[in-house]
Parts: C-alpha cells; sequence; structure tokens
C-alpha cells in the first residue's frame, strides 16, 4: 500500500498531482486551516503531512501521530513547526528556501515605494471623488527613493536581492547582520556593513529580513523606532513579531517616524486594528511570496521533499538532520 499522507490546505493540483503518483492523498481542500484538534485527528494515521505556515505543529499534534516521519512547510519561514519535539520523535522537518527570494524582494520594494510616496493615501483620495485639487506645496508630497539610503537589517538571500535592485535609483546600501558577508557578496550588493545603531540612525528605508526566533522577538520595539529619522520608512516582509508592532502604531500615531509598509504582523491575521486608522502605512496580507509561479514552485519543491522523506532519501530542504536515519 502507499504511504498516507495529509495536505492539510488548498494548494495547486499540480503538486497534488504529484503528491497522488506516490502516496494516498486526505487532501483538506479549504483555504483555511484545520482547527487544531482536526488537524490531530487527520494525522493520527499518516506517516507524512504537507503543511503551511497556518498549521501549528507541536508536541500535542504529534501525540496521536506514532507513524509520522515528515512534516514539509509550503514555507521558507517555520516558526508554526517544534523543530525540537519533531526531532525528539524522529520526525524530519523541511522547507522550501530560494525559490521566493526573488518575489519577495519584489514585494518589499512595491511596499517600499508605496509607503514613500503615499500610494495607497492617494489611491482612495481619487476613488472618494475628493480631486478636486491639490496645493503644490503642501499636498501629497512624498519621500524620495532615488540617491537615499536603504538598511537592511537581515542580509540573507532576500535581503541580497532587495539590496541587488536598490542599484537602479542610485541608493546608498548599508546593511547589519549577525556575520558579515564575504566581500564579493558586498561588492554584488553595492552594500557596507555597519553596527545595528548605525544602520537605524541613518536608513532613510530600513528593510527588515530576519528570521523569527525568541532572539529576534521584537527586534524593533519603541527604543529602536526612536534612534530612527522622522522621516524614515519602515519595510517589514519578514515575519510578524520581529517588529513590536504596539510601538510602532504609537511612533507612526506621532509621526515619529514617516511610514511603514507591512506585509506582516503580530497575531496575523487578528492585526492590531489600529493601523487601520493610519494613513501612513501600507498593509498587504503577508503576500511576500505571492506570485502563481512562485507560490507553485513552493509547493513542488514541498512535495519533492515529501517525497524522498519518505522514499529513504534525506529531504533536499531538510531542517533537523538529526531526524534523517539515512
Amino acid at each position: 500500500m502507499k504511504p498516507r499522507i495529509l495536505v492539510s490546505r488548498l494548494v495547486f493540483p499540480e503538486a497534488i498531482e504529484r503528491l497522488a503518483e506516490h502516496f494516498e492523498v486526505d487532501y483538506h481542500q479549504e483555504d483555511a486551516p484545520l482547527p487544531p484538534a482536526q488537524l490531530a485527528a487527520r494525522l493520527a494515521d499518516k506517516q507524512g503531512a504537507l503543511t503551511l505556515i497556518s498549521d501549528r505543529i507541536d508536541a500535542s499534534a504529534l501525540a496521536a501521530a506514532p507513524g509520522l516521519k515528515a512534516v514539509c512547510n509550503v514555507a521558507v519561514g517555520y516558526n508554526n513547526l517544534d523543530i525540537e519535539a519533531l526531532s525528539r520523535a524522529g520526525i524530519m522537518a523541511t522547507n522550501t528556501p530560494g525559490v521566493l527570494d526573488d518575489t519577495t524582494a519584489d514585494t518589499a520594494w512595491a511596499l517600499l515605494l508605496a509607503s514613500a510616496r503615499r500610494i495607497v493615501a492617494a489611491d482612495k483620495w481619487v476613488r472618494a471623488g475628493q480631486w478636486q485639487g491639490w496645493k503644490f506645496h503642501d499636498d501629497w508630497l512624498g519621500d524620495d527613493v532615488h540617491h537615499a539610503t536603504l538598511g537592511i537589517l537581515g542580509m540573507g538571500r532576500i535581503g541580497q536581492a532587495v539590496a541587488r535592485r536598490a542599484a537602479g535609483f542610485d541608493m546608498r546600501v548599508t546593511y547589519h547582520n549577525r556575520n558579515r558577508l564575504a566581500e564579493a557578496e558586498e561588492a554584488a550588493c553595492r552594500a557596507e556593513w555597519v553596527d545595528k545603531e548605525t544602520l537605524l540612525r541613518q536608513a532613510d528605508f530600513l528593510v527588515l529580513m530576519l528570521p523569527y526566533s525568541p532572539a529576534t522577538h521584537h527586534a524593533i520595539g519603541a527604543a529602536e523606532l526612536a534612534l530612527m529619522k522622522p522621516t524614515a520608512h519602515l519595510i517589514n516582509v519578514a515575519r510578524g513579531g520581529i517588529v513590536d508592532d504596539a510601538a510602532l502604531i504609537e511612533a507612526l500615531q506621532h509621526k515619529r517616524i514617516g511610514g511603514a509598509g507591512l506585509d506582516v504582523f503580530e497575531n496575523e491575521p487578528a492585526l492590531d486594528p489600529r493601523y487601520f486608522a493610519l494613513d501612513n502605512v501600507v498593509l498587504t496580507p503577508h503576500i511576500g511570496s505571492s506570485s502563481r509561479a512562485t507560490r507553485l514552485k513552493m509547493a513542488l519543491l514541498a512535495a519533492d521533499n515529501l517525497i524522498a522523506a519518505l522514499s529513504g532519501r534525506r529531504p533536499p530542504n531538510l531542517l533537523n538532520p538529526q531526524a534523517f536515519a539515512g
């Protein structure tokens, strides 16, 4: 008999077709996460699972699934997976890095430009029929992107993709990362390493590209926001929780920074409703990797990870090597 797997949420049919060649597929064909109790119940007789970032896989979900061997996330992030619990149980965990780098970098730039030039607020103004005229010296004045300083906090693959795009705007690029890039990588990005405080003080546009972990929780809070220029814009396409949303909302309310473009939030999708009253923030619903081509690549890569894992091969994107029996 084929191994049994759970696909926890609606994905592309191409991925289901690929999985069905190898497995008996229990497919939750809804674009909404399973409640925790239902998720645990449907994992009970499975050897593998294809999950999304909204599916919390922890010790309680694993307790009733003794035959589970692999959980493959359709995401580069994996803070929904309790890696320690999975490793203790000998269950492989995988993600989908690499295929979404350029698409997410594009999203960061879309938010940066929209925030700088007040695109969303201007669009609402036009749609409301308020374009009767405007003051040349006052209305809809945004901030220039060209020749400004772009600061990037977290300089992995996506951060470097963001940096490379800055060349077209003749920007100065600075970055802070736990490990400094190799000289050749810095040259390719036209970027210079600075300490975190300098990054915050100098950036006209600060793009966050940190992975989420306890160490990066509220990496940007009230103290960090206080160091930024009053004209600076904060862009986050990384993970909610990296920014203290309450502190950011207060900074935006009191115009302590110029604006923000946010794709991720604490407690998403139940983000803080005070954001909705602000006209100096652009809000998108965690769509950083959301192009059809990229999302399809992610789903197929996750499927390939699961096929490898349940075929006795090391998955290409294994997060916990200690769980691979070899």
